[in-house]
């Protein structure tokens, strides 16, 4: 025991140790050769998503923050040239459409006669003036906002006696102007939907119009004299009436939703998978070498998340998911909704 202790034992330490050094030294500066001239490959490859057209049943409805605001004032204007004779009503006094609010008199000199007497000497008679009145009438119902003239004061055809602001509310928003795309035709109604307002109700007298006519009368006007419509400026103006049983008020927000056409049945791709989402555009198919190829097609409707495909694709034909150098992780393409509430739904979920 004694032998084993002092002698074999650190000799087996030793050989341990002397190999352990070694085996450093020829890992340190001894390296395998064959290791070196083959290199490790990746053995991982990436391929482009693939998706199949489908048929499908598409709702084209275009929603689009909206809000609430007072009717615009009318004008009552005069029609007749000289001194107004007559102010029968206040600011804040209700008037209905038609209702008689004021007049305007007119006196026209008329000349002297000259008359002879019998012994031949004239004279000359003054004449009255000719007097014509016109009375001022309210054009629409509603409630006396301004009075911008007083009584005896001189107004010309076509001056303002009075505004008028109606009994009525607007429902305003915006488009972008791609989105007039997705409008082959305009309804002349619309749904509405207002944060912690009434249910869901059908506006009416849905107009649109180009901001750069704003300023002549025009519906963009009339629906937003800062030219900016809710949900931001720069749009296509959007407005449409809102009924008189339902209660509102000015400052309301929520969401405007036109119908604009469905289809039943048709091929049908993801939006991402085209370039292009008015009347033409194209896809990208694998070709026999394996590569993209470009595919020019026929475009119909769309709902913002699926497009209809008229012609060249048909049903169950294979496209790659994305347009070739397009980003997929782009905002416009994250395939977010706006819903009738005003909030907003993405494929992660609620946008606050």
């Amino acid at each position: 025991m004694g032998v084993w202790r002092r002698i074999i034992l650190p000799i087996v330490r030793v050989v341990l140790v002397a190999a352990i050094a070694v085996a450093l030294v020829k890992i340190a500066f001894f390296p395998d050769a064959s290791a070196e001239s083959a290199p490790a490959e990746a053995s991982a490859s990436i391929e482009e998503p693939i998706v199949t057209a489908e048929l499908s049943s598409l709702q084209n409805s275009l929603t689009v923050p909206a809000s609430v605001r007072a009717d615009t004032a009318v004008d009552a204007k005069a029609t007749l040239q000289g001194s107004v004779s007559e102010l029968t009503v206040v600011v804040g006094q209700k008037v209905s459409a038609g209702e008689r609010i004021g007049a305007v008199r007119q006196e026209t000199p008329v000349d002297p006669i000259t008359r002879v007497a019998p012994d031949g000497t004239e004279s000359v008679v003054p004449q009255k003036p000719k007097v014509v009145a016109e009375a001022i009438v309210a054009p629409a119902a509603g409630t006396i906002s301004a009075l911008p003239v007083i009584r005896k004061q001189e107004v010309a055809v076509g001056d303002v006696v009075a505004k008028i602001t109606p009994d009525a509310f607007i429902v305003q928003g915006s488009l972008k102007p791609e989105d007039l795309y997705r409008l082959s035709s305009i309804p002349g109604e619309a749904s509405v939907s207002l944060k912690g307002g009434p249910g869901e109700f059908t506006c009416t007298s849905l107009q649109i119009s180009d901001p750069a006519t704003a300023g002549d009368g025009s519906a963009v006007n009339s629906a937003d004299p800062s030219g900016e419509a809710a949900g931001g400026g720069g749009g296509t103006g959007l407005t449409c009436r809102v009924p008189a049983e339902v209660r509102v008020f000015s400052g309301l927000t929520g969401a405007l939703t036109i119908q604009a056409g469905s289809a039943e049945n048709v091929v049908t791709l993801p939006t991402t998978a085209v370039k292009g989402n008015a009347d033409s555009g194209s896809v990208w198919v694998q070709n026999a070498e394996g590569e993209a190829e470009e595919r020019p097609v026929k475009l119909g409707i769309t709902d913002g998340v699926q497009i209809q495909i008229v012609e060249g694709i048909a049903e169950g034909d294979a496209v790659y998911e994305f347009v070739p150098g397009t980003d997929a992780t782009d905002p416009e393409s994250t395939g977010c909704a706006l819903q009738p509430d005003g909030s907003e739904v993405c494929d992660e979920g609620l946008v606050p």
